[in-house]
């Protein structure tokens, strides 16, 4: 299988913008006109990541018109999060053109409807796994479970899911690296892809993580201030 790399798009406010390890208080905004962007990327990579990061706090899709747009810019493929705790919820952002829905606390809070959404939708959810200390943070980072993220994954192994997407928190937004070991631990134990997200800041981190037989990753920060193009990430990776 080939790598995969998935640029994102954190919104707030309509814009572009990441977050230094989640924190709201810690914002850096890198583009106003999102779905330009997501213009540029399409046919360059088969997937995009969207995350309306208000929407991760209000429980419920809240940018739905820059998330409309970006699914128009970008076409097929985008995947989307932020807040997804009830059908309702999944159903909005189905509706909005979402490929595949990204759900977390959910899966903690109420897994049986992660299981129903899934098994009625095969290959639609994704998994998120957000973790700190390797324990499962829920809402919006702000808590943080008695869950492994293995026990999680493992939990899952029966339902048709879409893939699983390991955030190591300590490390996102920070360019410092994805928590590689911990990835792929838990790429052992999945019956799905695993994409790592989280502290890529360099071609190497891409590289590392191919090496280990991680298949997909999520690049953003480094992305928007500089570090690489996503065409030098595809080929670094190729």
């Amino acid at each position: 299988m080939s790598f995969e790399v998935i640029p994102a798009i954190d919104l707030l406010g309509g814009q572009a913008v990441r977050l230094h390890q989640g924190d709201y208080a810690k914002v850096t905004v890198y583009d106003a006109a999102p779905a330009t962007r997501a213009a540029g990327w399409r046919g360059k990579v088969p997937r995009l990541h969207v995350v309306d990061l208000e929407g991760a706090k209000a429980g419920r899709a809240v940018q739905e018109e820059s998330v409309r747009a970006i699914v128009a810019a970008f076409g097929p493929g985008v995947q989307i999060g932020g807040g997804v705790r009830t059908r309702e919820a999944f159903e909005s952002y189905r509706a909005l053109g979402a490929e595949r829905v990204v759900l977390g606390s959910a899966a903690i809070k109420d897994p049986a409807m992660v299981r129903a959404i899934a098994s009625e939708h095969p290959r639609t959810v994704v998994l998120a796994v957000d973790a700190k200390d390797g324990m499962v943070a829920t809402d919006g980072w702000t808590a943080v479970s008695a869950t492994s993220a293995i026990d999680l994954v493992r939990a899952f192994a029966d339902v048709p899911i879409a893939a699983v997407l390991y955030t190591d928190i300590a490390r996102d937004g920070t360019g410092a690296g994805p928590n590689v070991d911990a990835t792929a631990r838990l790429a052992a134990v999945s019956h799905v892809q695993v994409i790592a997200s989280g502290g890529v800041g360099s071609l190497d981190h891409l590289r590392t993580l191919a090496a280990r037989g991680i298949t997909a990753a999520i690049v953003g920060r480094a992305i928007y201030a500089g570090a690489f193009t996503l065409d030098e990430a595809i080929a670094a990776v190729a």
